[in-house]
């Protein structure tokens, strides 16, 4: 049977809950193949309506959103009448409550957050955008191949007018440090251990009347267009900001710490949100 195929016909930049880790940042590429007859013109599927309404099923489904195993005994939900309500632990004892849009979570029926789990979810959105000639879809996940160190953070942008203001979505992203024009790898070993599957928070956005134990969580919370949200998470899994967390006020931020710990150097900082993508600062 005729194939067509697609190599990183996008990436999905997401968040999602690990029992162990907490709440991590992911960005998984997604590569695609169509098997199906030939239609009219000769074709599985036109490759521009693969990169329309393909890649925007794969979008609108998982990218910048939350994804949850609700068949987990550390995650328990409920709807009220601001969206969805989630209330999550890790086997550290440390505890999560999230509030937002529904739209905002995917409620995924799994023990865990698997590529094969979600994949499942990713076929389900794919087949009903395809034409009747396309007889099988085969989605493949894997994340970037990075030589060196990299993170993996959550944040929110609530005054971005797309989905980046939803509060808890996230990225793998690598990082290269220059420290008088040379790229300096233990710089970069540094800050990738300290931003270890970090949430990073805005300052303003701290809510600390409505934390239950605020000498350990932190509370942020925004009502942005889409809705109300709000995150409530370990002070030891979050990184505070005095900006908003864009890649390039997040880039200029780690500049400027880095300059703190090397006075006498030249600072220059290429910040990634995601793949193939970012920010570059110096100081």
């Amino acid at each position: 049977m005729p194939a067509l195929f697609v190599d990183q016909l996008t990436v999905i930049d997401f968040a999602f809950f690990d029992v162990h880790r907490g709440i991590v940042g992911e960005s998984w590429i997604v590569d695609l193949i169509l098997e199906g007859e030939l239609d009219e013109q000769g074709m599985v599927f036109d490759f521009g309506d693969v990169k329309k309404r393909i890649k925007q099923a794969i979008d609108a489904s998982v990218d910048h959103k939350f994804v949850v195993p609700t068949q987990s005994e550390h995650v328990s939900f409920e709807r009220n009448d601001k969206g969805l309500h989630l209330t999550l632990s890790d086997t550290s004892s440390n505890r999560y409550y999230h509030q937002s849009p529904e739209q905002a979570v995917v409620l995924l029926e799994s023990p865990e957050v698997s590529m094969e789990a979600v994949t499942k979810v990713l076929n389900k959105a794919c087949l009903e955008v395809v034409p009747g000639n396309v007889a099988k879809i085969h989605l493949k996940l894997s994340t970037e191949s990075i030589e060196g160190d990299y993170y993996h953070y959550v944040h929110g942008l609530k005054k971005h007018l797309g989905d980046c203001q939803r509060i808890a979505h996230g990225h793998r992203s690598q990082i290269h440090i220059f420290k008088n024009g040379e790229r300096s790898q233990e710089l970069e070993a540094l800050w990738c251990e300290k931003w270890e599957d970090i949430y990073i928070g805005t300052e303003e956005d701290l809510v600390s009347t409505e934390v239950e134990n605020p000498n350990d969580y932190y509370r942020f919370a925004y009502t942005s267009e889409q809705g109300y949200f709000s995150l409530e998470l370990p002070k030891k899994r979050c990184h505070l900001m005095k900006s908003d967390s864009t890649v390039e006020l997040i880039a200029n931020h780690i500049a400027k710490q880095l300059r703190q710990i090397e006075p006498n150097a030249q600072i220059v900082v290429k910040a990634f949100e995601g793949v193939n993508k970012g920010a570059i600062a110096n100081a």
